[in-house]
Parts: C-alpha cells; sequence; structure tokens
C-alpha cells in the first residue's frame, strides 16, 4: 500500500509553500508569459491548432504539476512531440490525436504503476543528444512552409527536409519577404532583449511587436484565427475500434516520447536547484494524467518541457504552486485576450519556434561529444540523421542499440586470457607440459567464443589448468563456454583442473554442467599449490608410463 499510494499527492508536496509562495506565483507569471507563445506556435506546427496547443498548456500544466513526481517540473506541448504528431495528422486527421493523446496517457500511467521510471537511465548521453539535435532540426525545418505561402505545407511530402526544400522552390516571393522579415524581428527581440534584462520575454515581446505592426501596415500575412473565448468542457471520443487500432503503433510512441522527454525534463530540473528530489515513476503517472486530461478537453499530448521548467526554476519557482498558476494565467489570457491573439501572424510564431529550435542545438556539448570516442561520436551522428530522415522513436532504438554494440564490444575486449610464461616456484622436471592459462574480466557472450578459441588451441601439453580467480562477471554462455573448454580439452586427453573458482560462480557452474565436466571432483581446487602438485602427479604418471 505504501509503495501505489507515494505515486500520488500529498500534503508534504506543499510543505514549503508558505516560505516560498512570493517567488513561485512571479514564476507562474514568467512562466506563462513564456509558455504563451510556445502553446499558440507548436500547437499549428502540429497541424491540431492553436486552440489544442493552450488548451494542453492549461489543463496539462495543472494536472501535471498536482500529480507529478517534481516540485518544479512544467508540462504542456513539446516541439519533440509535435515532430510525432505531424505525421498522424497528415494520415489520420485532427480528430485522431484526441484518441492518441487518450491512448498515449493511459500507456504512460501503466508504466508508472509498473515502476518504469528509471528506464531512461539506460539511455546513453550520446544518443540523447542526438535525438535533441535532430528534434531542433525538424522544428526548424517545420517552419519554413509556413513561411513561404498562407497555405503552409501544400508540397504533399511528410518528410520535413524534402517538404522545406520544394517550399522554397515553389514559394510566393511577396509573402515570403514579409515572413522572413517578421521573423527577423522576432530574432533580434528574443536575441537582443534578454540581454538588455533577463527578466525580459522576449519571446512575448516579439511576437507582441510583430503583431502591432502587422495591424498597422497592410500585409499579406496569415494570422492565427479567431479562437473560442470560453473554455471547453470536456468530452469522451467516439471509439472507432478499427481507428484504435490503426493508431496503437503512434500512440505507444507518443507514450514513449513523452515519459523519456519528461523524465529527462525532470532530472535536468533537480540538478539545477535545490528544490528537493523527484519521482520517477509518480512523474509518468502524472503525465500519463496530464495528458488524458489534455485529450478530455481536445488538447494534445503532453510532456515536461525543459524550457518552461528551465524558465521556472531561474525565476525563483520551488513548489508545484508555480507550474499550477502558470496554467492560471494561460487561462486568463484566454478568457480575457482572445480576440487579440487571434491577430498575431503565424510568421511571428514561426519564428519564436526557429529560436527555440536553434537554442536546442548545443555546439559546445556537440562538439564535446564528436570530439570523445569514436562509438558515442557515431552515436550521436547517426541518432541525428535518423531523427530528421525517418522517426524519433526508431531513432532512439537505432542509437541504443548502436551505443549498445560499442559498449558490449569494448566490454569483451576487457576480457583477457593468456598463458603464464612459467609455473611459480621451483621449475621440475616436465613443467613444460603443464599450461596455466588466466581467464579475467567479464565472460559473457560478448567476449566467450575469443576465450574459447584462444584456450582450445593451446598445443603440446598435458595438463591445462584454468586459473579463474581473476574471473569478473560470468553469464550463462560464459559458464557454457568453460564446459566446451573441458569437454574439447579433455577429448584431445589433456586434463583440466579448475582452481580458484569464486563462491558467486559456484552456482551457475554447476547448473549449467562446467563442474560435471571435469574428469574427476579432485581437478576443481581452491589453491594454485594444491593445483600445481595435482598436475605435477599427472605429469609423472605420464612419465612413469612411457618408462
Amino acid at each position: 500500500m505504501d509503495t501505489r499510494t507515494s505515486l500520488f499527492p500529498s500534503k508534504s508536496d506543499y510543505a514549503l509553500v508558505k516560505r516560498t509562495w512570493r517567488g513561485d506565483l512571479l514564476a507562474g507569471i514568467t512562466v506563462g508569459i513564456v509558455a504563451l507563445p510556445l502553446a499558440l506556435g507548436f500547437g499549428i506546427s502540429s497541424g491540431a491548432g492553436a486552440e489544442a496547443g493552450l488548451i494542453t498548456a492549461i489543463v496539462a500544466g495543472i494536472i501535471a504539476a498536482v500529480f507529478g513526481g517534481s516540485n518544479v517540473q512544467v508540462s504542456g506541448p513539446t516541439g519533440a512531440m509535435v515532430v510525432v504528431l505531424a505525421p498522424i495528422v497528415a494520415s489520420h486527421g485532427v480528430p485522431a490525436v484526441i484518441l492518441v493523446t487518450l491512448m498515449a496517457g493511459i500507456i504512460v500511467v501503466a508504466a508508472g504503476f509498473l515502476r518504469l521510471g528509471k528506464a531512461v537511465s539506460f539511455i546513453p548521453w550520446p544518443v540523447i543528444e542526438g535525438f535533441t539535435l535532430g528534434i531542433g532540426v525538424i522544428i526548424f525545418l517545420q517552419q519554413i512552409p509556413a513561411l513561404t505561402g498562407p497555405g503552409g505545407n501544400l508540397t504533399g511530402h511528410t518528410n520535413v527536409a524534402v517538404s522545406a526544400f520544394l517550399s522554397l522552390i515553389h514559394a510566393d516571393p511577396v509573402y515570403l519577404m514579409w515572413a522572413v522579415a517578421a521573423v527577423l524581428i522576432v530574432v533580434a527581440c528574443m536575441v537582443g532583449l534578454p540581454r538588455l534584462h533577463k527578466a525580459i520575454p522576449g519571446s512575448l515581446v516579439a511576437v507582441i511587436v510583430v503583431s502591432l505592426l502587422a495591424v498597422l501596415i497592410p500585409n499579406p500575412l496569415a494570422n492565427i484565427g479567431a479562437l473560442p473565448s470560453t473554455f471547453p468542457a470536456p468530452t469522451v471520443p467516439a471509439l472507432n475500434w478499427e481507428l484504435t487500432q490503426s493508431l496503437m503503433v503512434p500512440a505507444v510512441a507518443v507514450a514513449a516520447l513523452a515519459a523519456i522527454e519528461s523524465l529527462l525534463s525532470a532530472r535536468v530540473a533537480a540538478s539545477m536547484a535545490d528544490t528537493g528530489p523527484y519521482d520517477p515513476d509518480r512523474e509518468l503517472v502524472g503525465q500519463g494524467l496530464a495528458s488524458i486530461g489534455a485529450g478530455l478537453f481536445g488538447g494534445m499530448p503532453a510532456t515536461g518541457a525543459i524550457a518552461r521548467t528551465a524558465v521556472n526554476v531561474r525565476s525563483g519557482g520551488r513548489t508545484r504552486v508555480a507550474a499550477v498558476f502558470h496554467a492560471v494565467v494561460l487561462l486568463l489570457i484566454v478568457t480575457l485576450f482572445a480576440q487579440p491573439v487571434g491577430f498575431i501572424p503565424l510568421a511571428a510564431l514561426s519564428g519564436v519556434l526557429m529560436v527555440t529550435a536553434a537554442r536546442m542545438v548545443n555546439v559546445a556539448i556537440a562538439g564535446s561529444i564528436l570530439r570523445s570516442t569514436r562509438a558515442d561520436a557515431l552515436a550521436f551522428v547517426v541518432t541525428a540523421i535518423v531523427t530528421v530522415s525517418f522517426d524519433l522513436i526508431v531513432a532512439v532504438v537505432v542509437g541504443m542499440l548502436l551505443a549498445g554494440v560499442f559498449a558490449i564490444r569494448s566490454y569483451a575486449s576487457a576480457a583477457g586470457v593468456h598463458r603464464e610464461d612459467h609455473l611459480p616456484g621451483d621449475a621440475e622436471p616436465g613443467d613444460e607440459r603443464i599450461a596455466l592459462i588466466v581467464i579475467d574480466g567479464p565472460l559473457f557472450f560478448g567476449s566467450a567464443d575469443r576465450v574459447l578459441d584462444e584456450i582450445v588451441k593451446t598445443k603440446d601439453v598435458s595438463v591445462v589448468i584454468l586459473r579463474l580467480s581473476r574471473l569478473d562477471t560470468v553469464d550463462a554462455t560464459g559458464a557454457n563456454s568453460l564446459v566446451e573448454i573441458v569437454q574439447r580439452l579433455e577429448a584431445r586427453g589433456i586434463t583440466v583442473i579448475i582452481k580458484g573458482l569464486r563462491e558467486q560462480h559456484l552456482e551457475l557452474f554447476t547448473r549449467i554442467g562446467v563442474i560435471s565436466a571435469l574428469r574427476h571432483e579432485n581437478h576443481l581446487v581452491a589453491d594454485l599449490d594444491a593445483a600445481i602438485v595435482h598436475a605435477r602427479s599427472h605429469i609423472c604418471r605420464e612419465i612413469a608410463k612411457i618408462a
């Protein structure tokens, strides 16, 4: 019962509110202002619409703050999720987003109850950074069709690189000129204003400036359009079994992405300031419930957003109140300023997302990974390329497989096998017929064949002493290779003695048959001197037979 209840809210979540509420409220306002253009932009870029982005930021922001495992995580629509949703909208239409959101939310909640929260720690850092780089490139390329004409992506291609290239070729020159001008204003505001003062919300100021100029100066730029001034009521979508089946794989992909991004964001936030530990399993439950809530209100899948979470922490947010208040700020904007928001040019939001995407590309980190090891550099580059070319989840899987292959190869190379030049102590006649072979390091499926090949090619000896006291990790494949070594040497008339078998390996070796493969139970010894004495007794008997 204690394990289950730890996944749900408690009074301790708000123990510090009496001391931190002022900072939390200020941080909530700041994050709400920053989140507005991002929520609008990500909603439009996904194909679900600006309203879906705002609904997700509000509903998911509150639910994830209350039920999540982090005190400072701010959730809502993110660029990575946009990349996954855009193909779903293109293939199945906007209504499919709601069903995918609900299905993915249920999967993420189940993952939390199954205690899978720490699984993200198995994703290598180069894969995560390659994944992030690829997402940044995709988000940037996704904005180009919106700058080339009021219709957006009319090329019919789902690949963002191809779509961006063809959109530029068929661009309306006049529209493109106006759109680029809007983007340049946004870039100047987002880059320049924070340098004057860190508290200035560059993205919001940029959107306001471009919107005012668009109202005052006649131009062809398309805008967001009318937004509802009231919040929608929750509804359960009609279930279509055929559509549900076709959306199962996309839903799993969305759930995996939501879990990965949220847990990474929470982990980074925990390292930014003393905001208390985070519970990865509870975070999954909270994020899953947030997506379910957003789906019921017509939103899109939600994840923890590192950009907004970082702003929250840097602005003084220390408890869940900050994330809740950020959602309240967005709700007030929707209900009080829906009409002015509708006049925001789409090009301005594209500019915000382009700057956001550019900031996801950390040149210093990329350089350090590329200079590290060839394996890590290759995993980083391949993950980024696959992310842009194919699919985010495929990219993570490919990157992990690639990193795993190199890790196994490196781990396998740590396994050593060598023959000692001479036996310890004074030499005796016949010692040249005794091979003392040392196996050290890990003996597992990645190194077993190499160790087997090196030992069985031993020639011109009558006794082989396998010294296993330095043997580290052993799996079933490694133990079975020892069985083969004993059997193949004994078949050639070579006596095998095993020395120094560790206690933790005894049970496995017994079950696999290493011990029973020995010619006699006395051929398993604990002491090297005893092993050498026993080996020399075999040599003496052999010499006696010849004589």
